[in-house]
């Protein structure tokens, strides 16, 4: 109840920084925080550190054009920058953003084997953070083993900050209809959840919306939106559940089948793996 939450941000499109600044100022924000800029060859906010990150990143830019500076960071800086753990092929900057927000979480005091220990980073608000970021389906998979990506992977995986992958539907954004993906990382994980990642496919939550925006057909009810949240805050595994949503109306002009094909059962699914278990190697 005594929290006070302060806003930071940086962004490289002009309207939309100002727009947030407008949105800052009615809110009686600190405008100051909010940085116009590129994240990722000239980040603003270097020395913050912050509770909670939320990001929806561009998907898939390239980012040809600052390959100096960020080259730069990851061999003169190493882990002391940003981009220690590697780099992913230019065409593609999405895990740099993740990894941007990596660097600004709060550090943490070391796990003791105390009876208190689960309480500890939940009493102390100065300690450890959350990120949330939506990133397409890109980042799960590039690159083999060895990999600029897949050594990014690694190390999120072996500093075991990944809480969850949560799959979201298609068609949820204005200007994509691409799968898209929600992940959180934490460094403050509770007992449980360590050395463990949760992958929740909610895929299949969704109504269509009665009128498209853009590439945006599809939309979320708040209970679809609970289901994920309890699922994910309840840690729990849900063998694929069918959900009670209506069959989608196909369009009827054009030859009819004689035998159509039945649509699959919308389900809703959730299962716990252990880190170690995402690792391979390529012989």
């Amino acid at each position: 109840p005594d929290a006070v939450m302060r806003t930071y941000g940086q962004e490289l499109n002009p309207e939309s920084y100002a727009i947030c600044k407008a949105d800052m100022l009615i809110k009686g924000q600190e405008v100051n925080n909010i940085k116009l800029g590129n994240t990722l060859s000239s980040d603003q906010l270097v020395a913050e550190k912050f509770d909670y990150m939320l990001s929806n990143p561009p998907f898939g830019v390239d980012w040809k054009k600052i390959s100096g500076e960020i080259n730069d960071e990851h061999t003169q800086k190493g882990f002391d920058g940003r981009f220690g753990a590697g780099l992913p092929r230019v065409s593609d900057g999405s895990l740099l953003f993740l990894m941007h927000l990596i660097s600004k979480v709060r550090p943490i005091a070391s796990h003791g084997q105390g009876e208190n220990e689960a309480t500890d980073s939940s009493t102390n608000s100065n300690q450890g953070s959350r990120i949330g970021i939506i990133l397409n389906g890109s980042p799960l998979f590039t690159g083999g083993a060895g990999s600029g990506e897949s050594e990014i992977r690694r190390y999120i995986l072996e500093a075991d900050l990944l809480e969850a992958i949560i799959a979201l539907p298609n068609d949820m954004f204005y200007n994509t209809g691409i799968a898209t993906y929600i992940w959180i990382l934490s460094n403050k994980k509770a007992p449980e959840r360590r050395g463990k990642v949760q992958l929740i496919d909610g895929s299949n939550l969704y109504s269509k919306m009665r009128k498209s925006l853009g590439s945006k057909r599809n939309e979320m009810s708040e209970d679809d939106i609970k289901t994920i949240t309890k699922s994910f805050g309840n840690f729990e595994v849900v063998d694929a559940r069918v959900l009670d949503k209506p069959e989608e109306v196909k369009s009827n002009r054009g030859r009819q089948s004689a035998s159509p094909k039945a649509e699959p059962a919308k389900t809703f699914a959730s299962k716990i793996f252990a880190t170690h278990e995402f690792g391979y190697r390529r012989i």
